[in-house]
């Protein structure tokens, strides 16, 4: 007991001195390579360490991971204490009342890879968002109670730490204990959010919540304090009794007690019998690379890897960093991979996905036959691939590598910033708005703009699709990069870019998370682009191609991503775009 109380008190002292994300962690270098021409959203600087990396959404939550890795704990002890310490300290997308997916490499090389996607509770039905009429009612799957789908983060992480952890459980799930009780000092992001996102917390929880709101009612500013003890007594419960202390008892009560309050629907046996699923990875070839990702219920994975083998024969080295003939090339492949995403993906559960078919290199060079460089294939004459044999989120991600080389990449997620907006009375802790991932109506969009058909309709007990991409790249066999992102339909071409900025490009892993990026997603019919991240040529040499460019006032991603230099160290990049920071030893 003395020896746990002293690491508690040891963890808080180093969190009250986080380093912020423009510093370098004490007795390491910065470290960077200069690939001319590349346009970046901020000239931060990698983070480089021998020993240990974690790259988070969030400093505490990064240093969290840090600290357990230095108490001899293995990165699946560290991803543990850094996923319930972001549900402390960015409550945004930190979570228990969410889900997500993990993709883990150990240092022999075995790969692994878990589903703790939320799934649909028992009363949901196919039709349960609509009308009358069958029109979809606004808001309905987004905002509130109905909007949540049944939790499987606590579940997860009991999981894998039951499987792979080398502390105890005790031990990494203390730190954010204390940071629950003890409060967190809020940077000038957090507090916006906070402030952004209070009238949608008055308008679902009970009048008197006290929950996300300053207890003298003004608006929250940098350097406030945000105490959350109702948070910390839930993280006690499952500190203390593990899966049982979220899925039974008082926890589950109040859970299911603020669902009945706001005519939600997840009961205490949907609670009871949610499991987590161990899943076969993908695991696919990009020229030298070997690539390690998720599989449905993900569909980024499959995604990842046909974008990845669409551009494989095109020489993007030669072409250039955003040229507009690299740039034309991925935006078609964008097309069509989002195209096959609508019709062919869902929970491996209740449909057959046709995973090895849609990334087959035969399959994908058909699908590329009706491109030509002379002019913008129009999206509305594109639908999802013949298939011979088959009938047809806001996010957070972190990445953890170990002294050993066991690496971890974890996305998880409550969908929508601050989730449904729903809070358990009694508990602190914010439930998602997943419902809003299944397909409500086929042809019908959700708040990412992504289109679903029957694969991914409401099916109660099933798993909702997600786009969370989190992967591992290997090199001659060994851990090469972690990598991953938030962003709802933007995770799949986020990564896909800040992988291809390193393998093609020749980019370090953080100038490679600086880089100015670019969407494309089937429907609507137009590209996004952060701004500066074409040369005024390039955007007029696509926009004469017929190609719909539209520059964003906003960014994209949010990368926390780690590689192994040539050197033996390793690179921490974290999004400048965000309070992202990786920190090592």
């Amino acid at each position: 007991m003395k020896k746990n109380l002293f690491f508690l008190l040891f963890l808080i002292a180093s969190c009250k001195n986080k380093p912020t994300q423009n510093q370098t962690i004490k007795g390491l270098s910065e470290y960077a390579v200069d690939v001319p021409g590349i346009q970046t959203f901020y000239d931060k600087k990698g983070v480089v360490a021998e020993n240990g990396m974690v790259a988070s959404a969030h400093p505490i939550a990064s240093q969290v991971g840090v600290e357990i890795l230095k108490a001899g704990g293995n990165a699946i002890d560290a991803a543990v204490a850094t996923h319930f310490a972001l549900a402390v300290v960015y409550p945004w997308a930190g979570n228990l009342g969410g889900g997500g997916f993990l993709v883990y490499r150990d240092k022999n090389g075995g790969n692994y890879t878990l589903d703790f996607r939320e799934k649909a509770p028992m009363k949901a039905h196919r039709d349960m968002y609509l009308d009358a009429n069958g029109t979809p009612i606004a808001g309905l799957s987004t905002l509130g109670h109905l909007a949540s789908g049944v939790p499987g983060s606590v579940d997860g992480m009991v999981t894998m730490h039951e499987k792979f952890g080398k502390l105890s459980w005790d031990k990494v799930v203390a730190p954010a204990i204390a940071l629950a009780n003890k409060g967190i000092v809020l940077t000038e992001r957090e507090a916006v959010g906070l402030n952004r996102v209070k009238a949608d917390v008055v308008k679902v929880n009970a009048p008197e919540s006290p929950y996300y709101i300053r207890p003298d009612k003004q608006e929250w500013k940098k350097g406030d304090t945000l105490i959350q003890k109702d948070l910390g007594r839930m993280l006690g419960l499952i500190q203390t009794r593990k899966r049982a202390g979220f899925y039974e008892g008082e926890c589950a009560d109040l859970l299911v007690k603020e669902m009945e309050r706001g005519k939600g629907i997840i009961s205490l046996e949907d609670l009871k019998n949610y499991h987590s699923v161990w899943r076969e990875a993908i695991v696919d070839d990009y020229k030298d690379f070997k690539i390690i990702t998720m599989p449905p219920t993900s569909s980024g994975g499959v995604a990842l890897m046909q974008l990845m083998k669409f551009v494989e024969p095109y020489p993007i080295k030669r072409w250039g960093w955003n040229s507009d003939s690299t740039v034309q090339v991925m935006i078609e492949a964008e097309r069509r991979v989002y195209a096959d995403r609508a019709k062919w993906l869902g929970d491996p559960d209740f449909v057959k996905v046709p995973v090895k078919e849609l990334t087959d290199r035969g399959y994908l060079k058909k699908r590329m036959t009706d491109f030509s460089f002379d002019k913008a294939t129009d999206s509305k004459a594109v639908s999802g691939g013949a298939v011979p044999g088959y009938e047809s989120d806001e996010t957070t991600h972190y990445s953890v590598v170990d002294k050993e080389g066991n690496a971890v990449s974890i996305t998880t997620t409550l969908n929508g910033g601050f989730g449904s907006k729903v809070v358990v009375q009694g508990g602190g802790f914010l439930m998602n708005n997943e419902m809003d991932d299944f397909s409500i109506k086929p042809g019908v969009p959700n708040m990412f703009g992504l289109i679903g058909n029957k694969a991914n309709e409401i099916v109660p007990g099933k798993r909702m699709l997600s786009s969370m991409t989190p992967t591992i790249v290997e090199k001659d066999g060994q851990l090469f990069m972690v990598v991953g992102t938030p962003g709802g339909s933007t995770i799949i071409t986020s990564v896909f870019q800040t992988i291809l900025n390193v393998l093609e490009h020749g980019m370090a892993m953080q100038q490679s998370v600086n880089a100015l990026k670019f969407h494309h997603q089937w429907l609507p019919d137009n590209t996004t682009y952060e701004k500066n991240a074409f040369s005024e040529a390039t955007l007029n040499n696509l926009k004469a191609k017929g190609y719909n460019m539209a520059p964003m006032s906003g960014s994209l991603g949010r990368m926390d991503c780690i590689m192994l230099r040539p050197d033996g160290k390793l690179e921490g990049g974290s999004d400048p775009r965000g309070d992202n920071t990786s920190v090592g030893y």
